[in-house]
Order: structure tokens, then C-alpha cells, then sequence
């Protein structure tokens, strides 16, 4: 009982003196005079096992509980052992920020060890200004930094984002020639490219490096220059680090993609013809990456024949052993050009053999794969190999993956599993608000997405674009015409926040689907940029339902202006003809589409039964079972016909 009262007043002394802000003021006064503030004296009993510094030093090894460490700190007071540069610095590394510096401040001859735990032990906790201060200090005892220093220091860099202080450190590396060390590279480029985003400083670093062969110091400035939206430079860079037969890993291989994602369209072409030239120029080692860059690049330009091609020889190619990379480039284009039975396809592939295991990237392209074709049941399969094969906890923490489960529930009309993943998210941010928000609008519940839009002030969250087209969906789909009046206005007046073009398109069908037509014309008058087919559509389409024919001519024509191949406009202006019996018209609307060359797009549906989605197109006699489906049909176009009649 002694025993305990005792190191529990000896924790209470240690912790209660010495505050983090006295201490650091302790180490200024220590290390600008030559007197130090010596620990005071103390006449516990010892045990005698404990009597030699060399035991007390390993007991310091390892995990060490908290009422441990205050024991052995205790007996090394009592043999004097606090002198011991090799003691101190594993005590340092123990103790708390605040006490840490008070072990280091009684040090008379410190070495350059416990220098560099307690400069690790401040970058850790993000104080870069009393980290260097200490790092000067060292400089003043003429010791020699080393390697770990300066790896350190750069480190709480990271934090501070204190470019003078970067720029000085920068300097001392130089002075001292660690510049040639490649640990020491690495962490400096790392600060430049990724900390204080000084890209120029950065490749300076890299050019300037006696060694290039380490893939991190590739891998940073590519990184750096994709999340600086630089895909030119990286995307050079990524061609330079092959050339040099340089084998990239993932990491390289998610920042080169993530470059590719910012590409203009124009650009894309270029970079293909770049890379499969490139394909043919490098070892074979290296070609799997090229062909992963590829198949990312032909599916954002809408090429996914030949995406999958090289897809396919990739994969034959490889034996199964490829990275998960590629599958999620394939998969993701497949889902964004709107082939979402053959990204499910995919996915079922790489899941059945020897293929990598699909990460959260996969399941999100799946997720939306699943609502394109509104397959409950499959998305409900998705979600639970998710709960299964991924980490615990991963749709609490990881906002991405949830978002997108929230919006395949809600695509597909479970609006209560949508709630249930939004509800039980850590953290919920502006994307997972906006998907919710999207979810109940397409659902016809506006009251509901106004209700959650005003929760949003509760949560600390800023709404932004993407939330205020929800709002204003969700006007839309529930007919709050008054509503979506007050909120359009509002998104400049209280929110800062500039109406594009989705918006404009949203507000004017909202308008024009409540039979306000005139005032939706006036609308688009006043918009400050040019009306798209959206906009035309929605104005043509309200004057089709509300009989508007004196008006649909002239939104038909400027929808056929702004897309000329787009059959919609004819189509539902030959509708708003036939409600008013003028067949001339029609004849003639049908001999300028011949003449034209335009074709009516197919219709296209999919139905799931028994875990199998079938795809039906208007007019195709595929489906291997169409006979029997036509006989079907026509059984109950029968019975319907008797109970009409």
C-alpha cells in the first residue's frame, strides 16, 4: 500500500510540475546558459536488481505499462542514473510530450540520441517550431545531425506546412551533404511535393537526387503533380520511369490513373496513341503497367472494345497474377459508358477464380453497376460480400463506399436500407448528405430531403453544388414549384453559390412539369450561359403533356440544333402533332429524320429472376427465350382484350 501511495505521489509530481509550455521554457533557459536544472534528490530504497543501468536500460524495451514505467523511472532517480544518455533517450520516447522534455532538459551532456527522440517525439505531435528549436541547439553543441535528425524533422513538416522552415532545413541538408543520402531525398521531396506543394522545389530535389532507382521518390512527385491537376507532367514522368525500367507498384499506378482522370478530352487521344506506342518500346516487366493505363484511357474515351482487348491479353498474359488495378479500370469504364451487365459480368468473373480480391474502388463501380440496371436483389448480395470479405467496420468509416450503397438502395427504391447505411455512418460529409438528399428526391419524398437539407446546419456541414440540384430535384420530382422558387433564389443570396447549368435545367423542368411554362421560356431567356438538349427536352416535353403545340415547335427546333442525332426532339414533337390530329406535319417530321439519317434509339429494360438479369431491347429477338416470352405476351394481350370488353 506504501509502495503504491508512493509512485502514485511521484506520477502526481512528474505530471502536475511540469506543464508542456514550462518545460519547453525550461529547455530554452537550460541550453543558453551552462547551468542546468538538476533533479532533485531522493531517498527511496532500491532494490538491488535494479542498481545497474544496464538492467533498468532493458527494461525499457518492449511494451511497458504506464505504472511500469513510473517504477523503473523511479529507481533510475534513485541510483542517478538519469545521466545516462541511452536511458534517457528510451525514457524520452516513453513519456508524454510535456514530460519527455523535462527528461531531455536534465541532461547535461545530451548526445545526438536523445536529440533525435525528442525532435521525433515533437514531429510527432506537430510541434515543427520546437522541434527545430531543438534542432538548433544541437547545431549550437557542435554534434553532428545524422540521417534520423533530419528524417524527423521533415516529418513534423508535414504538419506545420511551414514553408520557411522547410526551406531552412532544405538549407542545413545541403551544408552538411545529406543531401546525397536517399532517405534524406526522399523525406525532403515528400515535404515538397505533397506537404507545401512546391512542385518546382520538388523535381529540383528529384533531379538533383545521386540516385534515382527508389520508386517512393518516382511515385511522390507523380502523386504531387495529379493532385496539383499537372497530368502532363505526370504523367511524362510515369513514361521516363519506365524507359528507365523502373518496375511501378500500385501506389505509382493509383496517381497515374488518378492524372488520367483530369485529362481533357481532346488530350486523350494523344495519351493513347503515346502509351500503346510506348506498349511496344518497353520490357516486358513493365508492359503491364502500360496496358493498365490503356485500358483506363480507352474506357474514358468511350473505346471499351478496345479496352477490353487489351484487358483480355493482359489477363491471359499475366496467368491470373495481376493487380487489382486493371479490373477496376475495365470495370469502371464499363459502368461509366452505361454497360453495367458487362461490369457485373466482370465483377462476377474476378470474384469466382484465382484473380485479386476486390477492393472498396471495385465495389463501388458494382454499387453502381447495380443501380443502372435497379437490381435490389444483386445489390443486396454486393452489400453483404462487403460486410463479409471486407474489414470490420469498413461502411461506418469508409464515406465513398457507403455513399455509393446509399445511392444504389435508393436507385432502386429501398429507401429504407438508404437511410439505414446513412445512419449508421461515423462521419457523414457533404457527399454522403447530397446522395441521401438525391435518394429521397428521386423517390417523390421531397418533404423528406428538405427535412434531412435542413439537418445539415446541425451536422457542421457546408452544402455546396451538388446539394442544392438535389434540393431543387426534390422540388421537382414532388411538384413544391414555391419551394424550388425560394431555394434556386437562395443559392446565390445565402449560400455563395453560382447556379450552373444542371441547376438552370432542373429549375426550368420544374417550372415547365407544373404547367408554368411561359415563366420556364422566360428562364431560359435569362440564363447566363447557352440552353443544352436537357434544357430544350424538359420545355419540349412539358408543352407535349400540358398541350402546348404553339409553343413545342420552337423547343423542338432548338433541341434538333443542339443534338442534331438525337431522335428525342422529333419523336416527341411528332407526339405534341398527333395530340392535335396534324398528320401533314408528321409525315413530314418522319421524311426529315429519313433524310437526316436519324435513328429512334431502342428502349432498353432489364428484369431480374433468379439471381439472373435478363437485358431486352425494343425490336431485338435475341433473347434466347422470345419465342415463349411472345407467346406469353400474347396470351395476356388476350385476356386483357375480353376484360375490356
Amino acid at each position: 500500500m506504501k509502495r503504491d501511495h508512493r509512485y502514485t505521489t511521484l506520477r502526481l509530481r512528474l505530471e502536475s510540475m511540469f506543464s508542456l509550455t514550462h518545460a519547453l521554457r525550461q529547455f530554452k533557459i537550460c541550453h543558453s546558459s551552462p547551468l542546468l536544472y538538476l533533479y532533485p534528490t531522493h531517498t527511496l530504497s532500491s532494490s538491488p536488481s535494479f542498481n545497474h543501468p544496464k538492467n533498468l536500460s532493458l527494461l525499457l524495451q518492449g511494451h511497458v505499462s504506464p505504472s511500469h514505467l513510473l517504477q523503473i523511472h523511479a529507481q533510475i532517480f534513485i541510483i542517478g542514473a538519469h545521466q545516462d544518455n541511452l536511458i534517457a533517450t528510451r525514457l524520452i520516447g516513453r513519456h508524454p510530450t510535456h514530460l519527455a522534455v523535462r527528461v531531455f532538459n536534465h541532461l547535461i551532456n545530451p548526445n545526438i540520441f536523445p536529440f533525435n527522440a525528442i525532435i521525433r517525439i515533437l514531429a510527432d505531435n506537430g510541434l515543427v517550431s520546437h522541434a527545430f528549436s531543438f534542432f538548433k541547439a544541437l547545431k549550437l553543441r557542435s554534434l553532428s545531425p545524422n540521417d534520423f535528425t533530419f528524417s524527423f524533422l521533415l516529418k513534423s513538416c508535414f504538419r506545420s506546412l511551414d514553408s520557411r522552415i522547410v526551406h531552412q532545413i532544405h538549407t542545413h541538408i545541403v551544408k552538411l551533404g545529406f543531401n546525397l543520402n536517399l532517405s534524406v531525398s526522399n523525406g525532403l521531396l515528400a515535404v515538397y511535393a505533397k506537404g507545401i506543394r512546391d512542385l518546382f522545389s520538388a523535381h529540383k530535389v528529384f533531379d538533383e537526387m545521386p540516385e534515382k532507382e527508389m520508386i517512393c521518390s518516382w511515385t511522390c512527385l507523380i502523386a504531387g503533380y495529379a493532385q496539383f491537376h499537372r497530368p502532363q507532367e505526370a504523367l511524362l514522368l510515369f513514361l521516363q520511369m519506365v524507359g528507365e525500367n523502373l518496375i511501378p507498384e500500385d501506389e505509382t499506378m493509383v496517381s497515374v490513373l488518378s492524372a488520367c482522370s483530369i485529362l481533357k478530352p481532346k488530350e486523350i487521344e494523344k495519351w493513347e496513341n503515346i502509351f500503346s506506342q510506348c506498349s511496344v518500346d518497353v520490357n516486358e516487366l513493365c508492359r503491364g503497367s502500360i496496358s493498365t493505363v490503356l485500358i483506363y484511357l480507352y474506357g474514358k474515351g468511350g473505346e471499351m472494345g478496345k479496352s477490353r482487348e487489351v484487358f483480355d491479353e493482359m489477363v491471359d498474359s499475366a496467368r491470373g497474377k495481376t493487380s487489382v488495378l486493371p479490373w477496376n479500370a475495365i470495370i469502371g469504364g464499363y459502368v461509366q459508358n452505361g454497360h453495367p451487365m458487362e461490369a457485373l459480368g466482370l465483377f462476377r468473373l474476378m470474384i469466382a477464380g484465382l484473380n485479386p480480391k476486390a477492393n472498396h474502388v471495385t465495389m463501388v463501380s458494382v454499387l453502381s453497376a447495380c443501380a443502372q440496371v435497379g437490381d435490389l436483389d444483386l445489390g443486396r448480395q454486393v452489400h453483404e460480400y462487403i460486410k463479409t470479405e471486407g474489414r470490420k467496420g469498413i461502411l461506418q468509416s469508409n464515406t465513398y463506399l457507403a455513399t455509393a450503397l446509399i445511392d444504389m438502395y435508393s436507385k432502386c427504391g429501398s429507401l429504407g436500407a438508404a437511410r439505414d447505411v446513412f445512419d449508421r455512418m461515423n462521419t457523414k460529409d457533404v457527399v454522403s448528405f447530397n446522395a441521401m438528399i438525391m435518394g429521397f428526391a428521386l423517390n417523390g419524398k421531397g418533404e423528406e430531403a428538405l427535412g434531412l437539407f435542413s439537418k445539415m446546419e446541425e451536422f457542421g456541414v457546408q452544402p455546396n453544388d451538388g446539394t442544392l440540384l438535389g434540393v431543387l430535384c426534390a422540388c421537382t420530382h414532388s411538384g413544391l414549384v414555391d419551394e424550388g422558387r425560394k431555394f434556386f433564389a437562395k443559392m446565390s443570396q445565402c449560400y455563395s453559390l453560382t447556379p450552373k447549368l444542371e441547376h438552370y435545367t432542373c429549375f426550368i423542368d420544374l417550372l415547365a412539369r407544373a404547367g408554368h411554362v411561359e415563366e420556364a421560356f422566360e428562364v431560359v431567356e435569362t440564363m447566363p450561359m447557352e440552353p443544352n438538349n436537357l434544357v430544350w427536352g424538359a420545355l419540349l416535353g412539358a408543352c407535349v403533356v400540358h398541350s402546348r403545340v404553339d409553343l413545342a415547335p420552337s423547343a423542338a427546333k432548338r433541341l434538333v440544333y443542339v443534338d442534331p442525332e438525337n431522335s428525342a426532339g422529333y419523336v416527341m414533337l411528332s407526339n405534341a402533332y398527333g395530340f392535335d390530329r396534324r398528320w401533314s406535319e408528321i409525315a413530314e417530321l418522319r421524311g426529315l429524320m429519313r433524310e437526316k439519317r436519324v435513328r429512334k434509339q431502342p428502349g432498353c429494360s432489364w428484369i431480374s429472376v433468379d439471381e439472373v438479369v435478363h437485358e431486352f431491347l425494343v425490336g431485338s429477338t435475341s433473347h434466347p427465350h422470345i419465342q415463349r416470352i411472345h407467346h406469353v405476351l400474347d396470351g395476356l394481350f388476350k385476356e386483357m382484350r375480353l376484360m375490356g370488353n
